[in-house]
């Protein structure tokens, strides 16, 4: 079986396992599983790392075009609003769903959960006599 991309299964909102099924049930809601897989995506939970990415790609977006159209025509800030506000409400509920699902994918991708750390034994019982040779060497100085 081939490994779906984290980044096209984003763009196109299917599963991160299967990359066939649909993620999402309605605008963000993410469905309870795969239809086709049947990957449970209740563990879902992107916080809000899509809606920053999204305020600075659509504020870096606006803001230089409402900036340049101040200082090249000085329109009043009724145009402003009628122009920017739309745009940015535009461009904003265009690109969160991608954003949401490739952030899911992502998280899949590289088995990232919430609040938890996997540390290897080995590693750690390691780290840990370093430190305890270390601690004894100091005192002993």
């Amino acid at each position: 079986m081939t490994e779906t991309s984290p980044f096209l299964a984003g763009l196109l909102g299917r599963c991160p396992r299967c990359g066939k099924g649909a993620l999402f049930r309605r605008y963000l809601k993410v469905a309870d599983a795969c239809d086709v897989c049947d990957l449970d995506f209740s563990d879902e939970d992107s916080g809000d790392g899509p809606a920053v990415f999204v305020m600075s790609i659509v504020g870096f977006i606006v803001v230089p075009a409402a900036l340049a159209l101040e200082l090249a025509a000085s329109p009043p800030v009724w145009l402003h609003m009628l122009i920017w506000l739309p745009l940015a409400t535009l461009l904003t509920l265009l690109i969160l769903p991608p954003f949401k699902a490739t952030l899911f994918a992502l998280q899949w991708k590289h088995n990232a959960h919430e609040a938890q750390l996997d540390l290897d034994p080995v590693v750690t019982e390691s780290q840990a006599h370093k430190a305890e040779t270390a601690r004894s060497d100091s005192d002993a100085a």
